[in-house]
């Protein structure tokens, strides 16, 4: 795995797709690509977004804090895979582990609730467009992105901290491609049933409960444009040609 005895006992190993050295470099091109598109992509919507007066809506705000997210989550991760695809060493430091698995944590737990605070701003645009103004206005919106990064950071406190407490024994083997939390807990020797129910109830508040919003906001708003485009008057069917 290209570490010395000493570092071996320090550092965490990141197995991924070790056993599969030929997929290993065609996943680092792929995952490169993918990797430089992410963020130009979503270095140019927060400019665009923060320089173009007439996007100063709701909408493009939290698509700003949505695509920093993006930004710092895949740059949490991204790096260190790519680092362990292009050769044989595949470690990463304790400190390195423990600074991936905090951020990428609150930051995943922060782009799960943001997702459904803009379902609701889509919902409320198009299904409540009169007091769309008055709702969402700056110091909600202000509120409600707060409100994802600290519930992500609150998230990353409690999991991270309890994960990193474990007492570990034996090889520090990670089977994954980055430091989590369902991995990491597995390389305890103690008793860990009550990590993994703390990790499921986690789960269903983060991504069980916005799950149901998106998709009854995204039902509602479906409703809505399906009722105006019903009602509108002089509608021709689709594909309809004017013999004029």
């Amino acid at each position: 795995m290209g570490m010395t005895n000493s570092s071996a006992k320090e550092d965490f190993v990141l197995v991924g797709f070790s056993d599969q050295p030929q997929l290993e470099k065609i996943l680092f091109v792929a995952v490169l690509i993918s990797y430089l598109l992410t963020l130009v992509r979503n270095t140019l919507i927060i400019l665009v977004s923060s320089t173009d007066p007439k996007l100063k809506i709701p909408m493009y705000f939290f698509l700003t804090h949505l695509s920093l997210v993006d930004i710092c989550f895949t740059t949490s991760i991204v790096p260190q895979l790519l680092w362990n695809l292009k050769g044989p060493a595949k470690s990463i430091t304790s400190l390195g582990c423990a600074i991936q698995l905090y951020v990428s944590l609150s930051l995943g737990s922060t782009e799960c609730v943001l997702l459904a605070v803009m379902a609701f701003d889509h919902y409320a645009a198009v299904c409540r467009p009169l007091q769309y103004t008055a709702v969402m206005n700056t110091c909600l919106c202000q509120d409600m992105a707060g409100v994802t990064w600290l519930n992500g950071a609150g998230n990353d406190l409690i999991q991270g901290t309890v994960t990193l407490w474990l007492p570990l024994c034996g090889h520090q083997w990670l089977h994954h491609f980055f430091c989590e939390v369902p991995s990491m807990i597995k390389l305890a020797c103690v008793d860990i049933h009550a990590n993994e129910i703390q990790l499921f109830v986690a789960s269903l508040v983060l991504l069980l409960l916005p799950l149901p919003l998106i998709f009854i906001s995204y039902g509602h708003i479906a409703k809505a444009v399906i009722s105006i485009k019903s009602v509108q008057p002089g509608t021709k069917p689709w594909g309809h040609v004017d013999p004029t």
